[in-house]
């Protein structure tokens, strides 16, 4: 199930990252530029749900396709970051915070899953929509522009991106409030 349909969108988002840094680095026009890597970004963002749909209508899912999905979200949406940060479109403080609780949710399910707990961490709504919100917030920074002649893309992109930093907080103490009992049946078992 390596290479299978959805898996291979998947592997398109991983793949999208060094394009989408790459980009800022060509010699184009910045407003070219910022436009490229939105296209992009936006594209590759879709394939997070087309690969999940298509998964489910062709019959193939599976534990590597299960795994490696976030994984790519993640990646894609860290990397993204990081250039923001570079750009100074996005501050440094949430940046950390998003990335910051992507490490620490990432293990915290990783240990939950050797323990045979991993339901108790299973994704949440609350966890969907912070997402949601980032894919958002991503593509208006990247833009950094006056869309349709009203949007200002990066005033919004910013507010939108402080959002899903409420959001990600919030998540990352639903998935702890979620995972304590287990944390504490098995520090009380050592």
């Amino acid at each position: 199930m390596f290479f299978t349909i959805p898996t291979i969108m998947t592997w398109t988002r991983i793949v999208a990252i060094p394009l989408i840094v790459g980009v800022f680095s060509a010699p184009l026009e910045p407003a070219t530029r910022n436009l490229i890597a939105t296209v992009m970004f936006i594209a590759f963002a879709i394939t997070d749900w087309l690969d999940g749909y298509l998964a489910r209508k062709l019959n193939q899912t599976s534990a590597f396709g299960a795994f490696l999905d976030p994984v790519a979200d993640k990646f894609l949406v860290c990397a993204s970051l990081l250039v923001l940060v570079h750009l100074n479109r996005a501050g440094v403080f949430v940046a950390l915070i998003i990335i910051g609780r992507e490490i620490a949710i990432s293990a915290l399910r990783e240990w939950m899953a050797q323990i045979g707990a991993s339901k108790s961490v299973a994704v949440h709504m609350i966890g969907k929509l912070k997402t949601t919100v980032q894919m958002i917030a991503i593509p208006f920074l990247l833009y950094d522009g006056v869309l349709f002649g009203v949007i200002d893309t990066g005033v919004w992109g910013t507010w939108l991106l402080w959002a899903a930093a409420i959001l990600t907080v919030w998540s990352m103490v639903y998935y702890l409030r979620k995972a304590l009992p287990e944390i504490r049946a098995r520090v009380v078992k050592q």
